[in-house]
């Protein structure tokens, strides 16, 4: 199994970070390229995605600023992709995000997700008009 960590510095407060990246109903303004749109269906949060409909979560800790986001084709097969917000010197803030290559997964189709995050990051670098590292 492989994974990537992509990180980016935001010229922006880890709390105003935080709490952007945590709420779901953000999703699908910086997830552009794997949200397409967020609906609730029996109280649960589920995404379109370019791959199908997913289940779709976040377990967050605002005090040591980990994000987890699960997405699967149902609850009990849930992927993670487990991020941070951490707090930088003068106001600035650092998200380490982390990609694994699932079972299945080809290492095309991986390192294309990981392009896509990529691209995804300049929807938060804009969203915070920040500088990425």
């Amino acid at each position: 199994m492989n994974s990537k960590t992509a990180t980016i510095i935001l010229h922006a407060p880890k709390d105003s970070v935080f709490s952007y990246l945590s709420d779901v109903t953000n999703l699908p303004k910086w997830a552009t390229v794997f949200c397409k749109e967020l609906k609730k269906t029996d109280g649960k949060t589920k995404i379109v995605t370019p791959m199908g409909e997913l289940f779709f979560e976040i377990e967050s800790d605002r005090k040591t600023g980990v994000i987890d986001m699960y997405a699967g084709p149902n609850e009990k097969q849930m992927s993670i992709f487990p991020a941070r917000v951490i707090d930088m010197p003068g106001g600035a803030s650092v998200i380490l995000f982390t990609m694994f290559q699932t079972p299945g997964m080809t290492d095309e189709q991986f390192n294309a997700q990981y392009e896509s995050l990529l691209k995804e990051f300049d929807n938060i670098k804009k969203e915070f008009a920040m500088e990425c590292r």
